[in-house]
């Protein structure tokens, strides 16, 4: 949890290490993730680097083994995922023999495709050639085909010459432009006769389906011959020899139906090979990636090194946890044993003026609370970390807006699920499931919150639960209560004087007036747990305070910024909570008449307004004696907190520039830094600088009170909505006595259940969501959090590999 209250505390250092061992060092290093490099060639283009032809080398073998896997993913060959045992990371001898390995495997699946391919081509020319000779049957014995030239007109028809003729095959979509461009340059001249191939055909070079159609072209003369051959390369037909004579072709149909039968016999021999190669490199796959990943990695963090002048000693700057210099160190022995370097690495830490960057440690538990603080924007450095209190008030935050024990449960078996099945569920590495994904312990609490808030309200599925009995009874006889529907429970005699032990009474459940007790209920509550909250924000402010050494701003800014919330609307809550405890609705010498107590709300407004409400009646305005002047006083210190937070810091900041002589001394530089780094800025900046400040407090203070009322207007809302659902689609089951009651329930049910999931816990649960999401943002967070920083971002192995994963 230390860990987890502020970010660690960093280290700039700078590695000296020896050329031999600069690559195993690097390894060392990414293996324990732990240092966040700085560029030292920044001026320096990418190619001009000392590792850029190493880079090129590990680009080149990504690119081969992503050939590779297009191809095992063509053949639907299953690769293995990433292996849970991640690969070490290999010398440099390794790298060489997988290099080699590579350029052997690629070659040898670019020959077995090539082959592979021509034989398909083969085959395709072959199949169609087959077609075309099966087709053309018909065509030639067909003797109106002369008949139908002499009827177009053509001018040789009675030559005697034979007609000329040209056969091929040409895809589907083609061959109505290819007849009508036929029909256009031949002026009617030719004789086109086709057939549709039953089967399609699949093209070897993109392994789609294609539908081809048979056609033979007749025409006479060397002239139209031209012509036809031209517009069949135009519309890349294939055109194939086909004889004259029945007898040859037959002939030549048996010769190619013979090579078909012995080209397929080799086709499943090569696919067969193609196959056992394909299998036997699909399970290196993963680890080949992984390995060139980390070693392009390696050499893109080595391209950040400084070489010095004499070309001995590569110089690295690196933010690196103070509590981990150690295993820096380790790693940098380490790396110098692993290649037998006679001179040690050294490791100096430097002092720089730059801002260390923000480093929360987290676990798989803690990391989807840290992420929603990161969201609003990373910790400045050092600053009280958020996410460890959101672990509670978040999810009870969001419990108060979501309180009903059956959808509660919902959201809490959804949790559990993901957390008991979580390392089968995180191999979806779908972006919005990962997001979904990463909140599961968030999911989890708020149903366990939620469950909690539900038996307070005593809710479950928008109906209550009567499990200790009721402090109220019914003294009327039987007759009366079944004929007069308008009788009402009386306080005084009907009630037993004790509270309900735990949440709200049953019977308030059955109420007609049960809304207008539980509005009054719960609009007091938000503002109760609103102002504590508000008011727990504001103290964090004197942790940072402290820490930074800048204990002035206890007495600056956190006192008065305390005494306006506590003194107004504290005193509120106060009054709420002297209220339910001085009232109650009994008569008697010692309480006040039922009826007089009076409104916390139109109280608080008339003190902010000084002005005083007539009394009704025997009733007293104010709650106890005194009060009146109490919050005259109560006013006027809040008033005064106005001017203390105005002016100051500014005249403290002023006094001390004064005392010292300078506007830069090192004292006043560092009081004054307290501002938001002003230490430069004139005196009127710094005065309009803490005017918007205060301004922003003092105005926000009101509206943040107001802000959390939305805990009860959705609370509300989700309780009513939650009943009209159940009397509007459950209760239609429940109306019919018989044995189709029964049935009716079933069959209600399923609409019901979708309803509620869809709506009450999908739906409402997004919106309560968020609503605790603002709630954490603007109004808590904002009282102590800058959020200016920038994330620690180390050179991690694991962290690259999740990254290239997802993407």
């Amino acid at each position: 949890m230390g860990a987890m209250f502020r970010s660690e505390e960093m280290s700039m250092v700078q590695l000296l290490i020896q050329p031999e061992a600069a690559y195993q060092s690097v390894a060392e290093l990414g293996e324990l993730g732990i240092a966040q490099f700085r560029d030292l060639n920044a001026d320096i283009n990418m190619f001009q680097r000392k590792y850029t032809s190493e880079i090129r080398r590990c680009e080149e073998m990504e690119r081969k083994i992503g050939y590779i896997r297009r191809e095992i993913v063509k053949d639907s060959v299953a690769i293995p995922d990433m292996p849970e045992v991640i690969p070490r990371t290999p010398n440099s001898r390794e790298i060489i023999d997988l290099e080699a390995q590579l350029e052997k495997t690629e070659n040898e699946i670019v020959e077995l495709s090539e082959n592979n391919n021509a034989l398909l081509q083969n085959f395709m020319e072959l199949t169609e050639l087959k077609h075309v000779l099966e087709k053309t049957q018909v065509f030639f014995s067909d003797k109106s085909n002369v008949q139908n030239l002499e009827a177009t007109g053509g001018e040789a028809a009675n030559d005697g010459k034979p007609l000329g003729f040209v056969a091929g095959v040409i895809t589907r979509e083609r061959i109505i432009g290819f007849e009508r461009m036929l029909w256009r340059v031949s002026r009617g001249n030719i004789f086109l006769r086709q057939a549709a191939l039953e089967e399609s055909l699949v093209d070897p070079k993109t392994g789609d389906a294609v539908h081809k159609i048979v056609f033979v072209a007749f025409f006479q003369g060397e002239q139209l011959k031209s012509r036809v051959k031209k517009v069949c390369a135009g519309y890349h037909a294939s055109l194939y020899p086909c004889p004259n004579e029945y007898n040859e072709r037959e002939e030549m149909l048996r010769g190619v139906r013979t090579r078909i039968e012995d080209l397929k016999m080799v086709l499943g021999q090569t696919q067969d090979q193609r196959q056992r190669v394909l299998l036997n490199v699909a399970k290196e796959v993963p680890n080949w990636e992984i390995i060139v990943k980390k070693v392009k990695a390696i050499y893109h963090t080595l391209n950040m090194f400084n070489v010095d002048v004499s070309k001995k000693c590569l110089f690295g700057e690196a933010w690196v946890p103070t509590a981990g210099l150690q295993d820096v160190k380790t790693a940098l022995v380490n790396g110098s044993a692993a290649v037998g370097s006679a001179v040690p690495s050294f490791l100096n830490i430097i002092a720089t003026d730059e801002d260390p960057p923000t480093y929360n440690r987290t676990n798989k538990f803690t990391r989807g609370f840290q992420n929603l603080i990161e969201s609003y924007g990373i910790a400045t450095y050092r600053e009280a970390n958020p996410a460890l209190y959101t672990i509670i008030t978040f999810p009870f935050l969001f419990a108060i807006m979501f309180g009903d024990l059956g959808h509660g449960m919902i959201l809490f078996l959804l949790g559990m699920w993901m957390v008991l099945w979580e390392k089968t569920l995180d191999k979806n590495k779908e972006e919005i499931w990962q997001l979904f994904f990463g909140g599961r312990y968030i999911i989890l609490l708020m149903g366990i919150f939620s469950m909690y808030t539900g038996f307070v309200y005593n809710d479950l599925f928008s109906k209550g639960m009567n499990i200790f009995g009721s402090s109220w009874s019914i003294n009327y006889n039987a007759s009366t209560v079944m004929s007069n529907k308008e009788l009402q429970l009386n306080p005084t005699t009907d009630y037993s004087e004790t509270v309900y032990w735990y949440g709200l009474d049953p019977l308030w459940m059955l109420a007609t007036n049960k809304i207008i007790f539980l509005n009054s209920f719960k609009m007091k509550l938000s503002i109760i747990f609103g102002v504590v909250h508000m008011i727990f924000g504001v103290s964090m402010s004197v942790v940072n305070h402290n820490f930074f050494r800048k204990r002035i701003n206890i007495l600056l800014e956190f006192i008065p910024q305390m005494l306006f919330l506590v003194l107004l609307f504290a005193y509120m809550c106060f009054m709420m909570f002297f209220k339910w405890i001085m009232y109650s609705a009994v008569t008697d010498e010692d309480h006040l008449k039922p009826g007089c107590a009076p409104s916390v709300l139109i109280m608080f407004i008339n003190m902010m307004l000084f002005k005083n409400q007539e009394p009704l009646d025997t009733c007293k305005e104010f709650m106890f004696d005194g009060q009146d002047t109490l919050q005259v006083i109560f006013i006027v210190l809040g008033l005064i907190c106005i001017p203390w937070l105005l002016l100051a810091k500014p005249f403290y900041i002023m006094v001390q520039r004064k005392k010292k002589g300078t506007d830069h001394g090192s004292e006043v530089a560092h009081q004054s830094s307290s501002s938001g780094h002003h230490d430069d800025e004139p005196m009127s900046e710094i005065f309009i600088h803490q005017a918007i400040h205060t301004i922003e407090y003092i105005l926000s203070t009101i509206s943040h009170t107001a802000s959390y009322l939305r805990l009860w207007a959705l609370s509300l809302a989700h309780a009513q909505l939650s009943e009209v659902l159940y009397n509007m689609v459950f209760t239609i089951g429940l109306k019919n006595d018989s044995y189709v009651g029964a049935v009716m329930i079933y069959l209600v049910f399923w609409p019901w259940s979708v309803l509620t999931i869809g709506i009450l816990v999908g739906m409402e649960g997004l919106s309560a969501f968020l609503h605790t999401l603002r709630l954490h943002w603007v109004e808590f967070m904002s009282k102590f959090y800058d959020g200016l920083g920038y994330a620690f971002k180390p050179f991690s192995f694991k962290a690259i590999l999740e990254e290239e994963e997802v993407d």
